[in-house]
């Protein structure tokens, strides 16, 4: 194993140092609670976003806080959930008076400690979960948590954050939180596994000749293992597996994000989208906005995700509006 770092021990909190050192015109750490907020905060009476989750997933949660997305976003250990007093003392210091909306990955650990810090925040708290992931819709699981919150956390923290911005009320942030969760799918196939910092071996081994389709971003397997595909063959599988859920129209406005898992080059992440929305146009569905990058990652894990959300007039013009954090901005 070869890492840029000083020790596994060390490694996270080293990162969230240099991470708020680049960007402290926009973010202030934490340290201690290793948390992450917004430099200049809200305005009194709008809603706060706070989310979070285990590190590794790089710029997701911190990454995304600033103007027009997250107040606070707390970093877990590698892979593990923030603990619900990180949470909770989030939340009470970015309460601007209008209530905290939680955006929560669909996970055993992340579900109960937001849920928790939730219940002590009080009334005015409420958890949006996200469980965009397609790869496993129809197979049954072991933990019956169900499908997995991915890259597609991304557009819902962006459209929310946005509303919030407007001064959208907790309920109506959290009703547009669901409906965008809801209208977004996405899958995810891994080229090789990652790496945790602690282990020094991968979290499971591919032949030569072999993927890991429908993988998670803990470095978990996906639903079946094949043969190596092109980017079409891949795109092709992604797609028809995002529709089957989310059945757009005909000419249905949609975004499509395509997303690197940690370790697969810009080249390949632009041809890999372009593949996607060959296969979108060819259902006769219109891609109106798009992003293309590392935005929901699985440390050094080579793969790609596709994400598609279908927009209407009120989203996208949400997701259109301004955004200044050290992942995303426009």
């Amino acid at each position: 194993m070869k890492k840029l770092m000083n020790a596994p021990e060390s490694i996270l909190n080293d990162a969230l140092q240099g991470f708020a050192a680049a960007h402290q015109n926009i973010i202030s750490l934490d340290q201690t609670a290793r948390t992450v907020f917004r430099r200049q905060p809200k305005e009194a009476g709008k809603v706060a976003l706070v989310s979070g989750g285990g590190a590794g997933h790089e710029p997701m949660h911190v990454g995304y806080v600033g103007r027009g997305m997250l107040d606070a976003a707390c970093a877990g250990e590698i892979f593990s959930s923030p603990t619900p007093s990180q949470i909770g003392k989030a939340a009470q210091a970015v309460d601007r008076g209008a209530g905290v909306l939680f955006v929560v990955k669909n996970y055993a650990g992340d579900i109960m400690n937001f849920e928790m810090a939730s219940e002590i925040h009080g009334s005015n708290a409420i958890c949006v979960v996200t469980d965009d992931d397609v790869a496993l819709l129809g197979r049954s699981r072991s933990n019956g948590q169900g499908s997995r919150g991915v890259a597609g956390t991304v557009v819902v923290e962006k459209i929310i954050g946005a509303a919030a911005e407007r001064g959208a009320s907790l309920e109506e942030c959290a009703e547009i939180g669901r409906q965008v969760n809801a209208a977004t799918g996405s899958m995810a196939a891994a080229l090789r596994a990652c790496t945790l910092p602690a282990s020094a071996r991968p979290t499971f081994l591919l032949g030569e000749g072999e993927i890991e389709l429908g993988v998670g971003i803990h470095g978990e397997i996906g639903r079946e293992r094949t043969a190596v595909q092109n980017a079409d063959e891949l795109a092709e599988i992604f797609v028809q597996s995002i529709f089957a859920k989310l059945k757009p129209d005909r000419n249905e406005p949609l975004l499509l994000l395509c997303n690197g898992l940690g370790a697969t080059p810009a080249m390949e992440l632009w041809s890999f989208y372009q593949a996607g929305r060959r296969r979108v146009e060819a259902r006769g569905c219109k891609v109106e906005r798009s992003l293309i990058g590392n935005f929901c990652t699985a440390l050094d894990m080579a793969g790609a995700s596709l994400t598609i959300t279908k927009l209407n007039e009120r989203t996208m013009s949400l997701w259109d509006d301004p955004v200044e954090t050290p992942a995303l901005r426009w």
